[in-house]
């Protein structure tokens, strides 16, 4: 039998990446944050950062070199304007990239938004032994991706990265 890790804790930061959010109008870091503590599980930190490739790298190493935090959240950043450099800052970062997320995620947003569902690059993967997950920056995105992908399995995944 294959084991659950449902007595995993979640130890989570939440990342915002908006060149123009501010902590009073960061719904999608709300919802994340909202969520895991619908969860029970514990929210370590919470920022908002610029797009910008190097501040984002710098601070998602910073969090996965603390030992209290074993989850990383980030909305925000997934396009493909310019700007959006969140996936390209995980998949520096992540040691395995976990290819069903993503591809989970565009298939439920299509039942939402249609065919602009192929325009998210929604990510996760580890680090080690920190669970990295990157998000859209719209809040139903953030509730779909939170609602049915990571709060059902993140202490899953995070068992399965302590697993020798």
């Amino acid at each position: 039998m294959h084991p659950t890790h449902e007595q995993e804790r979640v130890h989570a930061a939440i990342l915002t990446v908006s060149d123009t959010r501010t902590t009073e109008n960061d719904k999608g870091g709300q919802a994340i944050l909202h969520a895991l503590k619908q969860a029970n599980f514990d929210v370590i930190d919470y920022k908002i950062l610029k797009d910008e490739l190097d501040e984002l790298l710098a601070q998602l190493r910073i969090w996965c070199s603390d030992p209290s935090i074993n989850t990383i959240i980030l909305t925000g950043g997934t396009g493909f304007t310019k700007r959006d450099v969140t996936y390209d800052a995980v998949v520096q970062l992540v040691d395995k990239e976990m290819p069903g997320f993503g591809e989970l995620f565009r298939i439920l947003s299509y039942d939402d938004i249609g065919p602009k569902a192929m325009f998210s690059r929604a990510v996760a993967g580890a680090h080690a032994e920190t669970a990295i997950y990157a998000l859209p920056g719209s809040t139903n995105a953030v509730k779909l991706g939170m609602d049915k992908l990571i709060v059902p399995t993140v202490q899953h995944f995070l068992g399965e990265l302590k697993r020798r």
